[in-house]
């Protein structure tokens, strides 16, 4: 079962970007840093939307391209938040339901107060079922 408030699972430090920042700040955290969705936040850490990999990769922009454009000219403004007492199988509901993989954990004022990924999910139902761990040590790393 996952009825297990969110907070216990979800980050908490949340890299985030802000609307005026440029694209080539999004390419790095995306691409170098291995993100795959950022939180866009005001000045109070107020959730303002989203921008992603897809986003990016979808506005068919060149990467030089990027300094040229702002956060808010790609960011998704609506954006699906839960708040940090729902339970972890209310975001495991909403990423099958809609095929996110993050999720915007914010107050009832709207700030930002952390983020879950499929990957949390996946982490936690995991341990909970092998608490040893006992597959990693048998991963084979093939090198191509």
């Amino acid at each position: 079962m996952m009825n297990e408030r969110i907070s216990k699972f979800m980050t908490a430090e949340v890299v985030t970007v802000h609307p005026e920042d440029s694209l080539e700040v999004v390419k790095h955290l995306l691409f170098e840093k291995h993100f795959h969705h950022l939180p866009v936040v005001d000045a109070e850490g107020k959730l303002k939307g989203i921008i992603t990999s897809w986003d990016l990769i979808k506005s068919n922009k060149r990467f030089e391209e990027y300094g040229d454009y702002k956060v808010k000219d790609l960011m998704t403004t609506t954006v699906a938040t839960l708040g940090p007492n729902d339970l972890i199988g209310a975001a495991a509901m909403v990423f099958l339901k809609h095929l996110f993989h993050g999720l915007p954990i914010v107050d009832d004022d709207g700030k930002l107060l952390g983020i879950i990924t499929t990957h949390d999910i996946l982490k936690y139902e995991f341990q909970k079922e092998y608490p040893n761990d006992v597959f990693v040590r048998d991963t084979h790393w093939v090198e191509s």
